[in-house]
């Protein structure tokens, strides 16, 4: 199972998602809409299973598609790949809804047999520890935009939630930038699964200042609430956006 994801632009990548999807149909207009106008995207497995029969190896993979949109939030897509078809034909299913995803996989899982669904609620969905550890960190290079930095900063901050965010000293300096560069930070992570599942995503915002001067923001946008809403706090360096992190994980008793 598998083929290239993450390739071309968030719009090229939207039209393959739907171009193999089975039921691409249920997707909205407003989501293709929002998908097509992204800035741009990452794909990463989400979680792996395989069920061993005699008439072979069975299984399913789960992807998540990751829009950046211009507003600085982001979409998610997922993709359900599994080999069920017709002589171990690969099929696709594409979700906005993870809930709707969560139902999926459980109709593939039953599908292929194996395990009982209710005894995989404590097993990693995310790619194993092993994997996580090794893991080069991937080198980005700006790719520098003028288009409305100083107003992008400003919004940036102005979502933030975390008290120690950046303050008036960052917010004047930033008023002055006139490139920006926004960047998906690649670090996976693990997560448990069901209804209580958390999201954990980085985001680095370089903007270039009048003068030559870079300032480089780390945004941490999590669910790890205590009513599980999503907020966004900001930090103006990747270890403060890190031990942020790792402070709510523990404070909700997760292993990031």
């Amino acid at each position: 199972m598998g083929h290239s994801r993450g390739e071309g632009t968030p719009s090229e990548l939207m039209d393959g998602l739907l171009a193999r999807a089975q039921n691409g149909f249920e997707i909205g207009e407003a989501v293709l809409a929002q998908a097509r106008s992204a800035l741009m995207h990452q794909s990463e497995l989400r979680s792996c299973r395989q069920c061993n029969e005699r008439c072979g190896q069975l299984g399913y993979s789960t992807f998540r598609h990751v829009f950046l949109l211009p507003d600085g939030s982001s979409l998610l897509l997922w993709e359900l790949e599994h080999n069920t078809g017709e002589g171990g034909r690969p099929l696709y299913e594409l979700y906005a809804d993870e809930d709707a995803l969560t139902l999926a996989e459980r109709r593939v899982h039953e599908r292929l047999g194996g395990a009982r669904w209710e005894e995989l609620g404590g097993l990693p969905l995310w790619l194993p520890d092993q994997l996580l550890h090794t893991a080069e960190p991937v080198e980005t290079s700006r790719a520098y935009v003028a288009d409305n930095s100083a107003d992008h900063a400003r919004r940036v901050l102005r979502r933030a939630e975390n008290p120690d965010r950046p303050g008036e000293e960052t917010e004047r300096l930033l008023a002055t930038a006139f490139a920006h560069d926004i960047a998906l930070a690649p670090k996976p992570r693990r997560r448990p699964g069901g209804p209580d599942a958390t999201w954990c995503r980085f985001y680095e915002h370089a903007f270039l200042l009048v003068g030559g001067d870079e300032i480089v923001l780390w945004e941490l946008e999590h669910n790890l609430t205590r009513d599980g809403r999503l907020v966004c706090e900001v930090y103006p360096d990747e270890v403060s956006a890190e031990l942020a992190a790792d402070r709510h994980a523990r404070a909700r008793g997760v292993d990031l």
